[in-house]
C-alpha cells in the first residue's frame, strides 16, 4: 500500500510542477493555486508512504522519478529539447530509483 502511495504521490508533484509552468510565474492565478494544491496532496501523500519505507528510498524515488517524467512532459508537451547528455542523466536517476527499490528490504 506504501508503494501506491508514494507512486501516487509523485504523479500528484508532477502534476503540480507541470501548472507551476503554465502559472506564468505565478501570474496566472488558477495554475498556480492548483499548482501549491497539489504540491499539498502529493507532500501528504509521501508522508503516508513513509510508514513502511524509509525516508531516504522514498525521497530518492518520489524526486528522481517526479524529475524524470517531468521531463519527459517538458519534452513532450512544452516543446522543451533534449540533447544525449541529458537523456543519459535522466536515465541513471531512473536506474538509480530502480536501483534504490530493489535494494530495499
Amino acid at each position: 500500500m506504501e508503494w501506491i502511495l508514494l507512486l501516487f504521490a509523485i504523479l500528484v508533484e508532477v502534476a503540480g510542477t507541470s501548472l507551476l509552468k503554465l502559472s506564468d510565474g505565478m501570474r496566472n492565478l488558477v495554475p498556480a493555486v492548483g499548482s501549491m494544491v497539489l504540491y499539498l496532496i502529493s507532500l501528504g501523500l509521501l508522508a503516508l508512504s513513509l510508514n513502511k519505507i524509509d525516508v531516504s528510498v522514498a525521497y530518492a524515488i518520489w524526486s528522481g522519478l517526479g524529475t524524470a517524467l517531468i521531463v519527459l512532459i517538458s519534452i513532450l508537451f512544452l516543446g522543451e529539447s533534449i540533447t544525449w547528455a541529458r537523456f543519459l542523466f535522466i536515465a541513471l536517476i531512473v536506474i538509480g530509483a530502480v536501483g534504490l527499490n530493489l535494494t530495499g528490504e
